[in-house]
């Protein structure tokens, strides 16, 4: 079940943008159906070979607002081009930096492209950063966020932070998606300051060197364990590359099942045609509709 909001230690704007992200759209009931779209920056234009209709950044908001979304996550340039049409029917999370797939990927980080305050002149409800937890640029990404962090809270901005285990330290250490990896990045998102957490899916690996992790962990075990290690901060777990629908629904049911907040699908959804985007889009939302938000208790 995941948390209520009474309790998760958020000022008035943040609290009053994620109750609008989270009650007043999508299953309505404290779950989150997110829809991003920052792919054409990090993959170039690949990922809308597959459905080209998808590489219409009109399209895709039409298709956050019919499908019922808690949001769309759009980089700037097309949130300025084109969530005007759309403003007010579903909420913007402006995506505040990203990079490009071209240079090597041994020592990431991701760039500011925007600001907070952008993301007020657009009427977002959210602002999303990518952490690259274990580059070896890390400390720049780490001062880079402190930044982010300290204008969303004049503003009362809710910060997403997509906890990303990179780096060649990483590679040495289970990889990327190693559960090792993907529960310390959910860790550090929370320790800095991360109001809502975007993990991707994690991968048990016996050859991971923490002994504490040398173990196989089944998914159900690691799931919590991520919930846990995020804190007060709600988690959201990312769908990946395209794959089997049936994958996609009992990845979603995991999730939930764990105490996740709720469901960041992009590929998984407009990859496929716009009707049979909308029927996935229909499904989590009605699987959502099953896992109400804790009640919490109002302060006297």
């Amino acid at each position: 079940m995941p948390p209520s909001l009474h309790g998760l230690g958020l000022g008035t704007g943040k609290k009053a943008r994620l109750h609008r992200i989270l009650y007043q759209h999508g299953a309505g009931n404290g779950t989150g159906l997110f829809l991003p779209y920052d792919h054409g920056l990090e993959h170039g234009p690949r990922d809308f070979f597959v459905n080209q209709d998808a590489a219409d950044p009109a399209y895709l908001v039409r298709l956050a607002v019919e499908g019922g979304f808690n949001g769309v996550v759009l980089q700037i340039g097309n949130a300025r081009k084109f969530y005007w049409e759309f403003a007010g029917e579903v909420p913007l999370v402006l995506k505040l930096n990203g990079k490009t797939e071209l240079p090597p990927d041994g020592d990431p980080i991701s760039p500011l492209n925007a600001t907070v305050a952008d993301a007020v002149a657009l009427g977002a409800d959210a602002v999303g950063y990518t952490l690259y937890v274990g580059s070896p640029r890390q400390a720049e990404d780490f001062v880079q966020f402190r930044g982010v962090r300290g204008d969303a809270e004049r503003y009362g901005m809710p910060v997403i932070v997509w906890a990303y285990p990179r780096g060649s330290a990483v590679a040495a250490k289970g990889g990327r998606d190693s559960f090792y990896a993907v529960d310390y990045a959910a860790r550090v998102a929370a320790e800095l300051g991360a109001d809502v957490v975007k993990l991707t899916w994690p991968v048990s690996r016996t050859e991971q060197v923490r002994p504490e992790y040398e173990r196989d962990f089944t998914e159900q075990q690691m799931l919590p364990a991520l919930v846990r290690s995020a804190g007060r901060a709600l988690v959201l777990l990312s769908g990946g590359a395209k794959t089997d629908l049936d994958e996609v629904f009992d990845r979603a049911k995991q999730a939930m099942d764990a105490g996740a907040a709720g469901l960041i699908f992009g590929r998984n959804i407009w990859q496929w045609p716009h009707d049979e985007s909308l029927r996935i889009a229909a499904e989590l939302r009605a699987l959502l509709a099953q896992y109400p938000a804790a009640r919490g208790e109002r302060g006297n």
